[in-house]
C-alpha cells in the first residue's frame, strides 16, 4: 500500500526562518493596518519565499504491513500438575491459538516455562526471553495461562517495557485448599551432641486452627512427634547426632480435601561439627611410646588432652600410700566418675590392672562405652599377664583377648584382608607394597580376635589392630606398644600420624570412616551411590522417590569395600536410599523448592501489574472444561479488555520497500509563481494615485 507525507529539508535553520517569517509578517501586518495597496500580496510573496526556503517536498511510501505479535506464556511448572490444571491448561492453550488465528495480521509467539526450576516459576523472565528479538513496537499483547504463582512478578509494570496489554488467564478453582509446613528458621551448622533449635510453621489456607501432628525425623528414623497449631510458630529442639550432614524433616498430617501433600514435609540439613575433641590419656607407666601419643594429640589444635602418667609401676610395690606419691592428686573420682561423660575418647596407654582405679571406676568405663564413648587401648607386654587389663570388668568390651604370652621379633604390621576394605587402613601410605615401606616393630602381644575385625596384622598373621562396636560405643584394641618406632623415623617410620587419626575418627563416629556406610549425593538430577561395606558383595540399592515410585539399582566395584554406581532420578525432592539394613536420604534440586511453597491458585500476585497495563485477569475454569473470552482487535489507547473480551492492540507495523520523494518548491514552476506575486505586488502598488 501507498502512504503519502510532506517533509521538509530547510536551506536555513529552523530558527532563522523563523525569525524571518515573524519580522516580515510583522510588517505584512503594518501595511495592513494602514491600509496599503498591495499589503496582503507583500504577505502571499512573503509566505511562498519562506515555503521555498523550507524545501518542502511530497514523500510517497510504498509500505508493506507487519502482523501483531501476540505472545502466549503457558505455566508448565510442577504446581500446574496439581489436580485437573494440566488439563485446563492444555485445552486453555489450544482454543486461544485457535481464536488467535481467526484474527487477521496476528503473529503467535508461544513460549513455555521450564517444570524444574530452582528459582520457582519466572513467567517475566520467559517472556523477556521470547521478545528479546521483537520491537515493543510490534507488540499486540501478552497472554499467560498460568495457576497465579509467579515469582518473578516485576514491582511495576513500566520495568517490563511492555506497550502492550498483559492478560492473564488462571487455572485452578476458586477456594482450594492447601495445608504446608514451612521453616522459619533452620540453621546450617551445629555442634555433634548439642542440640539445635529449628522454628516451624503451619500454614493451612482453608484458615483451620485445629492442632495438626507434627512428626519430626533425623536421617530418616522418627526422633519426636507434637502437635502444631497452624499459624502459630513452635520451636522445635534436635539433636546433632554425628558429624558431616544430618538430615531432617518435619512433616504434618495430610488434610482429606487439600491439593497436595508434597509441601506437608519440610527438610533440612545441619553439617554437624565438633568443637573439640576431649581425650583422656592414662599412661600406665613411663615408656618410649609415651611421648609419642602425648605430642601426636597434642599437635592437633582440636584435642583438648588431659594426661596423666602412673610413675609407680605395680611390680615396686613398698605399701606407701598413693597419695603420698603422687606430686598431684590424680582426681579419679572425677575423671572417671562425675565428669566421664565430658570426655570423647578414654585412651590407655601401657595401664595395667593397678590399685589407682577401683572395680567402680572401670565399669564406669564400660558404662561409657556402652552409651555411646570411645575407648582405645594400646596394650603394652603385661597385657597378657594375670594384672593384666583384660581380666578387669574393662574384658567384657576388649576385642582381643590374650593367648598367653608376647611375640618379640622383627615384623612388619601389614593390612589384613579386612583392611583393605576398611576405610581406616585402607590406602594408607606404604602399605600397598609388599613388603609394606614402613618400619618393622620387635613386639606384640599375642592375642586372639573375639569381637569386631582386625584390620592390622603383625607377628605369624596375629591381630595387630581390631576395632570393635560395644553398645552405642565403639573400642579399638592396639595389641602393640612399638607404633614410636613410626613416630621416631625409625627405618624411614611409618603412617602414625593418618593412622591415628583416621583411628580418632572412625572412634568418633565420623561418617566418612564407618566401616558399613550407604551414601549418597546429587549433582542435577543424577544420584551418585557410594556403599562402602566389608562383606564380599554390596547389596542392590532401592531407591524410592518423593512421590513413592521406586527404583533398584546394583552397584559396580570401585575398589576393596567401595562400590558405586548412578541413579537418573525423574523427581525432584527428598529420595530415600536403603540397601540391607542402611538407609539414607539425598534431596535432588534445592530443599524446600519455591514453587511448592504455596500451591493455591490466585489472582492476587498478578491483579496490579495485569491493571497497570490495560489487561484482564480470569479464572477459566468452568465445569468440566474452561471457559476463554473472545478476542478482538482494538485501536491505541482503547480499551483492551471487558468482562467476556480480551483485546490485541493493533499496532500498525510495517516495513517500506520504496520511497519517491516530489520537491515543491523547486523548479521553473515554483519560480514562475513568485514571480507572479511579486508583480502582482508591482502592478497593485503602481496604481496608487500620486
Amino acid at each position: 500500500m501507498n502512504a503519502f507525507s510532506l517533509s521538509f529539508a530547510p536551506l536555513l535553520p529552523w530558527p532563522a526562518l523563523l525569525a524571518l517569517g515573524a519580522l516580515g509578517f510583522v510588517g505584512v501586518g503594518l501595511a495592513l493596518a494602514a491600509r496599503r495597496p498591495g499589503a496582503l500580496l507583500r504577505g502571499l510573496a512573503l509566505a511562498l519565499a519562506l515555503f521555498a526556503l523550507a524545501d518542502p517536498a511530497l514523500v510517497s511510501e510504498d509500505r508493506e504491513p507487519l502482523k501483531d505479535i501476540v505472545a502466549v506464556v503457558v505455566d508448565r511448572s510442577a504446581s500446574q500438575t496439581l489436580a485437573d490444571r494440566a488439563r485446563q491448561t492444555d485445552a486453555a492453550r489450544t482454543e486461544l491459538e485457535r481464536r488467535l488465528a481467526g484474527l487477521d495480521n496476528v503473529e503467535l509467539r508461544l513460549s513455555e516455562s521450564e517444570r524444574a526450576d530452582p528459582e520457582g516459576t519466572r513467567l517475566f523472565a520467559r517472556l523477556s526471553s521470547a521478545l528479546a528479538d521483537i520491537p515493543p513496537e510490534r507488540l499486540g499483547a501478552v497472554v499467560m495461562i498460568t495457576d497465579g504463582q509467579v515469582h518473578d512478578i516485576p514491582e511495576a509494570f513500566d520495568r517490563l517495557g511492555l506497550k502492550a496489554p498483559l492478560h492473564a488467564l488462571v487455572t485452578g478453582r476458586a477456594r482450594e485448599r492447601d495445608r504446608r509446613i514451612e521453616l522459619v528458621e533452620a540453621p546450617r551448622f551445629g555442634l555433634v551432641g548439642k542440640d539445635v533449635v529449628f522454628e516451624a510453621r503451619v500454614v493451612d489456607s482453608a484458615g483451620d486452627r485445629a492442632p495438626v501432628a507434627l512428626t519430626v525425623r533425623r536421617d530418616g528414623a522418627d526422633l519426636a512427634r507434637m502437635n502444631a497449631t497452624p499459624g502459630a510458630t513452635v520451636s522445635i529442639p534436635v539433636r546433632v547426632e554425628h558429624g558431616g550432614p544430618n538430615v531432617f524433616e518435619f512433616e504434618i498430617a495430610t488434610a482429606a480435601d487439600e491439593l497436595t501433600a508434597l509441601n506437608n514435609k519440610a527438610v533440612a540439613t545441619v553439617d554437624g561439627v565438633r568443637d573439640k575433641l576431649k581425650v583422656l590419656l592414662v599412661s600406665g607407666e613411663p615408656h618410649a611410646g609415651e611421648r609419642a601419643w602425648r605430642n601426636l594429640l597434642r599437635s592437633d589444635a582440636n584435642v583438648e588432652l588431659v594426661h596423666f602418667t602412673i610413675l609407680r609401676p605395680p611390680e615396686k610395690q613398698d605399701g606407701t600410700p598413693i597419695h603420698e606419691l603422687a606430686l598431684i592428686a590424680f582426681p579419679t573420682a572425677d575423671l572417671f566418675g562425675r565428669k566421664i561423660k565430658e570426655f570423647d575418647l578414654i585412651i590407655f596407654d601401657r595401664y595395667s590392672n593397678q590399685t589407682v582405679l577401683s572395680q567402680t571406676y572401670l565399669e564406669n568405663i564400660v558404662r561409657f562405652v556402652n552409651e555411646g564413648g570411645a575407648l582405645l587401648i594400646a596394650a603394652g607386654p603385661d597385657f597378657a599377664s594375670p594384672s593384666g587389663i583384660f581380666y578387669s570388668p574393662l574384658g567384657r568390651i576388649a576385642p582381643g583377648e590374650p593367648e598367653g604370652g608376647r611375640i618379640e621379633r622383627p615384623f612388619r604390621p601389614r593390612i589384613s584382608a579386612d583392611g583393605l576394605k576398611h576405610p581406616v587402613t585402607r590406602d594408607l601410605p606404604g602399605g600397598g607394597s609388599e613388603p609394606p615401606q614402613w618400619s618393622e616393630w620387635f613386639r606384640q602381644v599375642n592375642a586372639r580376635v573375639t569381637r569386631g575385625v582386625s584390620v592390622l596384622q603383625g607377628a605369624n598373621d596375629k591381630p595387630l589392630l581390631i576395632l570393635s562396636r560395644e553398645g552405642k560405643g565403639r573400642v579399638a584394641e592396639l595389641l602393640s606398644d612399638q607404633m614410636w618406632l613410626w613416630a621416631r623415623g625409625y627405618q624411614g617410620g611409618g603412617p602414625h600420624v593418618d593412622l591415628m587419626r583416621r583411628l580418632a575418627h572412625w572412634l568418633m563416629k565420623e561418617p566418612d570412616l564407618e566401616e558399613e556406610a550407604l551414601r549418597a549425593r546429587a549433582h542435577g538430577r543424577q544420584i551418585r551411590i557410594e556403599r562402602q561395606t566389608l562383606k564380599e558383595a554390596s547389596d542392590p540399592v532401592r531407591v524410592t522417590a518423593p512421590g513413592g515410585a521406586t527404583g533398584e539399582i546394583t552397584l559396580a566395584p570401585a575398589s576393596p569395600g567401595l562400590a558405586r554406581g548412578v541413579f537418573e532420578a525423574s523427581e525432584l525432592g527428598l529420595h530415600r536410599l536403603q540397601s540391607g539394613d542402611l538407609t539414607t536420604l539425598v534431596n535432588v534440586g534445592v530443599e524446600n523448592p519455591r514453587e511448592f511453597q504455596d500451591v493455591v491458585s490466585t489472582m492476587e500476585r498478578l491483579r496490579p501489574v495485569v491493571a497497570a497495563s490495560g489487561g484482564t485477569i480470569r479464572r477459566i475454569e468452568s465445569g468440566e472444561g474452561v471457559a476463554l473470552p473472545r478476542v478482538a482487535s482494538v485501536r491505541e489507547g482503547s480499551l483492551y479488555g471487558g468482562s467476556d473480551w480480551i483485546g490485541v492492540r493493533r499496532t500498525n507495523a510495517h516495513v517500506v520497500r520504496a520511497i519517491g520523494v516530489a520537491p515543491l518548491a523547486l523548479g521553473l514552476a515554483a519560480l514562475a509563481l513568485l514571480l507572479a506575486f511579486l508583480m502582482a505586488t508591482w502592478f497593485a502598488e503602481g496604481r496608487r494615485p500620486g
